[in-house]
């Protein structure tokens, strides 16, 4: 017979309860400001639902009614400088998190019901405003329910897609233990997150680099309608922390004082650098998944469940322990709560007015406090202004230059920039190893700057919002190498819905200093997934800017000004131009090349050849075997479309009155679609002919080499593309 082992985990998992003796040794302040704080998001979130029943929020109301306690328990331990996150119910974590920063450096420890002061009003009347879509709000009306940030307090934001927040708290983490603090990271996130494939992929990260994040699971029961265990055969959640060695504890969420113990414990674990945790505590909504109804209005709950979970109500719970320790009375416990009440109400006055001509008691939103219109762009990216004063140069304004290999100058002008920024840190699918990552792009940080070269798990999802948690914070600028292009789609909602979206869905001012470097390999046999041209892509998303290097040149002052940018910056690199040679400076790697000016490659008055990466050279290789039509070739550099350099297109087609649009990749997620259609609007008065295009199959490349090779563009489509219009301007074509 098999001999049979018991297996222990490695690390421990424990629920933790206090006894009636315990309870009454914690310290009244501590009782009296957790009943103090859940008193006022209690009053905060019944006024919301108010308004929403009425009709005056606009969008969802996630309320946390019933799960105050998890919030204030667990937010208590922190300081202004750890960092929360949230899902879309996050009311309750955010004001908490920001209660306790306005409250930070006052008297502490007296026995006494913390004040409603003007801070705290304020932090109220803001996060209403917020919900309400108004310009006071913290993200200036754009975040309403479901993203509200404070960065001063570190609340640094609550995030509409289910665990979408996760892996921007674990780059939150890694910043303040690059920056040598002893600060950490929560993020919160409910029953329904836990078994998303980029939150099991941030456990894993986290623990395998013993970062200080506490992964904080609100188990209230249901993912809308769904309960925990219709989708999950170990309905006890803290279990997951076993299979990545994460400590564990699991606690009762409706009892505050015993949330507060457990964190307590988790927080004093990550200070003292043993990496992360995980905390559940088992809470209850008490109304529906939006609005102002109760979940068994829907079917999805009976009345008996409800009523035996406000019977554990986590303020009754503190209100009765308060009075029985002689800590408050009943009357000034309801004159505190009476003073939340009328807090919220006038509050309500300043927001609110009386509908011009309704009924008495019809109220709307006053129009002044709505954000002026022309706002609804600004912020989409910054201002550029802090690339003023850098140095820049093109290839002619050097004196001295020399051959270099394409790929060796990407290696060595990153490493360049991390001996100048300590912050600049590189990460990735084997960048730290095989000499420099599988083309050896990493060769030159990995060899001065080790620690700052971070080889990830097979996880984009996980670690691209690890970097950008990273560029939030504000502390660390990430360099992020994807494999291969085609695996953004793997890590597309926190490229796309995070990244991208961030500073404006956040009010405009938040900086995400976010570098992607990505590469293309269409034409080496890697087949349908490893072959994207991913630019169509990309450049619908306005948050993003795109560079697209075609020369070592090029790739120097691109990638030094993508690492000065506050904007997150996807740099293409095509694998066919690594081996390329080309001029760059002597010993000059810190020069930048300005966001929105393309390069005109040649000169000529018949055609406007536009094109960019690896597609520029083989436009020149074509027009040199058609050298009886002169034609202007514009290398674009700047794909998105607010860096486009408009300019410089015009002044060609001007001249050419013809435009031949070049790329590579597959026609339906083609760059060049768009392009065209915005060259024939803007510029119809001078073109002579509809704007044509070079451009791959329908078909994505197979792995076949000649499959392959119909499959995407060349210098021999480009020929063809030429002659053809080379024989209708001679009057010789069809």
């Amino acid at each position: 017979m098999p001999d049979r082992r018991p297996l222990t985990p490695a690390a421990p998992w424990v629920e933790l309860t206090l006894s009636p003796e315990e309870r009454g040794a914690v310290d009244p302040s501590v009782a009296l400001t957790l009943l103090g704080r859940a008193q006022w998001i209690r009053s905060f979130e019944e006024y919301v639902l108010e308004l929403a029943g009425k009709g005056l929020v606009h969008g969802p109301a996630h309320s946390s009614i019933g799960q105050e306690g998890g919030a204030v328990g667990s937010v208590l331990p922190l300081r202004s400088d750890d960092h929360v996150s949230g899902s879309h119910r996050g009311h309750h974590q955010f004001l908490a998190k920001a209660f306790g920063h306005v409250a930070e450096g006052r008297a502490e420890g007296l026995p006494e019901l913390p004040e409603l002061t003007a801070d705290v009003r304020t932090v109220l009347r803001r996060t209403l405003a917020e919900i309400c879509g108004l310009a006071e709000g913290y993200c200036r009306g754009r975040g309403g329910s479901m993203h509200l940030q404070w960065r001063e307090a570190g609340a640094m934001g609550t995030n509409a897609i289910v665990g979408g927040g996760v892996p921007q708290a674990a780059g939150s983490a890694y910043a303040m233990r690059h920056a040598g603090t002893d600060a950490v990271s929560v993020t919160y996130f409910g029953d329904g997150a836990v078994n998303i494939g980029s939150v099991l992929e941030t456990l894993n990260l986290a623990a395998a680099w013993k970062l200080p994040v506490c992964f904080f699971i609100e188990n209230n029961q249901y993912a809308v309608s769904t309960p925990v265990s219709a989708v999950t055969a170990e309905t006890r959640l803290s279990a997951r922390g076993l299979g990545f060695g994460i400590p564990s504890w699991s606690v009762d969420g409706m009892d505050p004082l015993a949330v507060h113990a457990a964190m307590s414990e988790a927080v004093d674990h990550m200070r003292a650098g043993h990496g992360p945790t995980i905390v559940e505590a088992e809470v209850y909504r008490y109304f529906h998944q939006n609005g102002p109804y109760p979940g068994s209005a829907f079917g999805y709950r009976d009345k008996a469940e409800e009523a035996a979970w406000r019977e554990r109500d986590p303020i009754a719970r503190l209100r009765a322990e308060a009075v029985e320790r002689g800590l408050a009375t009943t009357q000034e416990l309801d004159a505190a709560a009476a003073l939340a009440e009328q807090t919220m109400r006038e509050i309500g006055d300043e927001l609110l007015e009386p509908v011009p001509g309704g009924k008495p008691d019809e109220r709307r939103i006053r129009p002044a406090l709505w954000p002026r219109t022309d706002f609804v762009d600004v912020g989409v990216r910054g201002d550029l202004s802090e690339l003023e004063g850098v140095r820049t140069a093109e290839l002619e304004d050097h004196d001295q230059t020399t051959e270099r290999r394409f790929i060796d100058v990407a290696s060595e002008v990153v490493a360049r920039r991390m001996e100048l920024d300590e912050s600049v840190v590189v990460l990735g699918e084997d960048v730290d190893g095989l000499k420099g990552g599988t083309n050896g792009a990493t060769r030159a940080p990995l060899e001065e700057f080790p620690d700052r070269v971070l080889g990830t798990p097979i996880s984009e999802n996980a670690f691209t919002g690890m970097a950008g948690g990273m560029a939030l914070d504000g502390r660390v600028r990430p360099v992020v190498e994807f494999m291969y292009a085609d695996f953004m789609w793997v890590a597309a909602d926190q490229l796309f819905n995070q990244v991208a979206k961030a500073r404006h869905m956040f009010g405009g001012d938040s900086a995400v200093p976010f570098v992607l470097r990505s590469k293309l390999a269409a034409g080496t046999g890697y087949g349908s997934q490893h072959s994207m041209d991913p630019a169509g892509v990309l450049t619908t998303a306005p948050g993003l800017r795109v560079v697209a290097p075609s020369t070592p040149y090029d790739y120097v002052g691109l990638m030094n000004t993508a690492l000065t940018c506050d904007d997150p910056v996807v740099v293409l690199e095509h694998v066919d131009l690594y081996p390329t040679t080309g001029p760059v400076p002597v010993d000059d790697l810190d020069y930048h090349l300005p966001v929105g000016r393309a390069a005109v490659r040649r000169r000529g008055d018949q055609l406007t050849v536009i094109s960019y990466l690896s597609m520029v050279g083989h436009c020149a290789e074509a027009l040199d075997r058609v050298p009886e039509l002169e034609a202007d070739l514009v290398d674009l550099r700047w794909l998105d479309r607010a860096s486009l350099d408009w300019e410089t297109i015009e002044e060609s087609v001007r001249r050419t009155n013809r435009v031949l649009i070049v790329e590579q990749g597959a026609v339906g997620t083609s760059y060049g679609g768009w392009l065209g259609d915005e060259i024939s609007r803007r510029l119809f008065d001078w073109l002579d002919a509809p704007v044509e295009r070079v451009h791959g199959a329908t078909a994505s490349p197979s792995i076949s080499k000649v499959l392959e090779r119909a499959a995407i563009a060349r210098t021999e489509e480009v020929v063809t593309a030429l002659r053809s219009i080379a024989a209708e301007l001679s009057g010789t074509g069809e």
